[in-house]
């Protein structure tokens, strides 16, 4: 046994199924930290991207003051699970003085006649306002986390699967030899071997 160990710093009684178990949870392990990275860089991006998207748009949106001309009534949010939002309809000037009137949504309690700051866009109908730092920098963490725990669950599920298919094979591997050894190892008779056999 010493010669076939020598030199190579291999342990004879490590079976193929431990160093697969080794690779494996190795491979787990650079798929987390490539996972971060990925991670990381896609944040990143979409940080860089989101910023760029909110500074222009900010320069293609104005704030006007708008006044209400109707009493405030409510609308179904834009999707079935939003909540219900306050409108009335509102008359401003933009751009050049020209007049627009359209129903706009309110804070809750404004009467006919109240004021309200609305984003306009460059033609001056209504628009939402630009996405805030607040805004981007969710978005981003969100696309950042949501990519390192994709990859990180599909390496995990990857790896486990594969951990599954050794751990069978291992078994398997382990009663093939155990049905050789376990005879001769507890004095217990084979099939078909009499007392007087060897």
């Amino acid at each position: 046994m010493h010669h076939r160990t020598k030199g190579t710093g291999v342990n004879p009684l490590r079976r193929d199924a431990d160093r697969t178990r080794t690779h494996m949870h190795a491979a787990f392990s650079l798929t987390c930290l490539l996972a971060v990275i990925a991670g990381f860089a896609l944040g990143r991006a979409a940080w860089t991207d989101g910023h760029r998207t909110a500074e222009n748009l900010a320069r293609h949106r104005q704030t006007v003051t708008a006044t209400t001309v109707g009493e405030t009534t409510y609308r179904a949010g834009d999707h079935p699970t939003s909540r219900p939002v306050t409108v009335a309809a509102a008359t401003w000037h933009y751009p050049s003085q020209r007049p627009h009137t359209e129903s706009i949504p309110v804070p809750a309690g404004t009467r006919h006649g109240d004021t309200v700051r609305l984003w306009v866009d460059g033609n001056g109908n209504a628009a939402a306002a630009p996405p805030s730092q607040a805004d981007v920098a969710l978005n981003a963490m969100g696309i950042g986390i949501g990519a390192l725990a994709g990859i990180v669950l599909a390496g995990g599920a990857l790896v486990a699967v594969r951990l599954r298919i050794v751990d069978a094979r291992s078994a398997r591997s382990w009663e093939s030899e155990w049905a050789g050894v376990e005879p001769l190892w507890s004095g217990r008779l084979r099939p078909g071997q009499g007392a007087g056999d060897d």
